[in-house]
């Protein structure tokens, strides 16, 4: 009896909060986030950046699966816990796949099926976990049979296809394997799906969008790695620092908050729905923003410590020197349309400084890649610092009034 207690899941209350085995499960993708990092890295082309972007919506889909599962069922419980360690493992396998998805090495595994079969196999412990959770949810089971027809199965196919060819041929049916995936969730709907905690649930948004920035301090460590420190090494570590601080305090001060209440004073399918765009959708742009951000950051260091290759004065060139405001200008596109799905005030500057960022790549060609970041991190700061003298000036008239 004793043993059959500690196996079998916990419900989660609506005062539930983040626990230490999420926390342990995130670690994971610490690794997979680095991992699509370095894939860009190797070869930084359009073409390579898009297939990373479209590796990182497939591990992003699979952290996003046990984020709902953890909101309704506790990850601390033993049953769920023993899941997420299974979980980890897989994922891990994913990750160390993940460098080889587009040009397999000689010897060993192909990368490709390993990364399509492992993937596959999260997707399915998913499924099956939400499904011995709720045995007397009639609205949920039915959701998740038409998830694994339309939004599983389907997708999984495309990606096993995408595994005999090489190329654009796989990448494209990967693309196609994310759009049915990622559409199959609008076919399935919002009914059956629920959102216990919205506090829990936020939480754990806010850790995996810190997870992506540490990332990218993780990111220009490993650019400088194996060269001397020198007083420009320190200028562009300050400088990347400080960029990835204004974006945290963007999502946390500008749009963060207010999502959770918004999501706390829905219910039902509303509030289902609204966590799905929000939370699942909108926040994937956030992620990938960092991510290509940080591919960036890590050649500026590399170029920057390397001096015996680059002046001080060289400048980034091509899909790097995009990807370093292309990066953020994804991010504040994505907080943009967050603050507009929370009926929120028009995001104006949000969307100008998107804008600006995505097209700023042939001005970073133009300039020394230290003063372009440096560049880039005070417009950011800037950004944040307007943000929060309109917040009090809007509070002092509040309470004035």
């Amino acid at each position: 009896m004793a043993g059959r207690e500690r196996a079998r899941m916990v419900a989660a209350g609506g005062d539930h909060k983040v626990t230490p085995a999420e926390l342990f499960f995130d670690l994971v993708f610490v690794y997979a986030i680095t991992q699509v990092t370095a894939l860009m890295a190797a070869h930084p082309t359009p073409v390579r950046v898009v297939g990373a972007m479209t590796v990182l919506a497939l591990l992003w889909w699979c952290w996003c699966a046990f984020a709902w599962l953890g909101n309704v069922v506790r990850a601390d419980s033993g049953a769920l816990f023993a899941v997420l360690v299974t979980v980890m493992t897989v994922v891990f396998v994913v990750s160390l796949a993940v460098p080889e998805v587009f040009a397999d090495a000689p010897g060993g595994l192909p990368a490709p099926v390993v990364f399509v079969v492992c993937y596959g196999l999260v997707r399915t412990l998913h499924l099956v976990s939400y499904w011995v959770s709720s045995p007397g949810d009639t609205a949920l089971r039915a959701t998740l049979r038409r998830t694994a027809l339309l939004s599983v199965a389907p997708p999984f196919v495309l990606l096993l296809m995408g595994c005999a060819y090489d190329g654009p041929p796989r990448l494209l049916l990967w693309l196609g394997a994310v759009v049915v995936d990622y559409g199959g969730v609008y076919v399935t709907g919002a009914s059956g799906w629920r959102i216990v905690s919205p506090g829990h649930f936020s939480e754990r948004h806010g850790l995996i969008v810190i997870i992506a920035l540490g990332e990218s301090i993780v990111a220009m460590g490993v650019g400088m790695a194996g060269f001397p420190l020198t007083v420009a090494v320190i200028g562009a570590c300050a400088a990347g620092l400080l960029l990835a601080a204004a974006l945290w305090a963007l999502y946390f001060r500008r749009f963060g908050e207010p999502a959770e209440h918004r999501l706390a004073a829905l219910d039902g399918d509303e509030r289902t729905r609204f966590a799905r765009d929000t939370y699942t959708f909108l926040h994937l742009p956030l992620v990938a923003g960092v991510v290509l951000t940080a591919l960036g950051m890590k050649k500026v260091l590399t170029q920057v410590a390397d001096t015996g290759h680059y002046g001080l004065a060289e400048p980034l060139h091509g899909t790097v020197a995009w990807s370093l405001t292309g990066g953020v200008g994804v991010f504040l596109l994505g907080a943009a349309a967050i603050v507009l799905r929370c009926s929120g005030p028009r995001p104006t500057a949000l969307l100008v400084g998107g804008v600006c960022c995505l097209a700023a790549g042939p001005l970073v060609a133009l300039v020394p890649a230290l003063l372009a970041l440096a560049l880039l991190a005070a417009v950011v700061t800037a950004l944040v610092l307007t943000h929060d003298h309109r917040a009090r000036a809007a509070t002092t008239t509040a309470t004035a009034g």
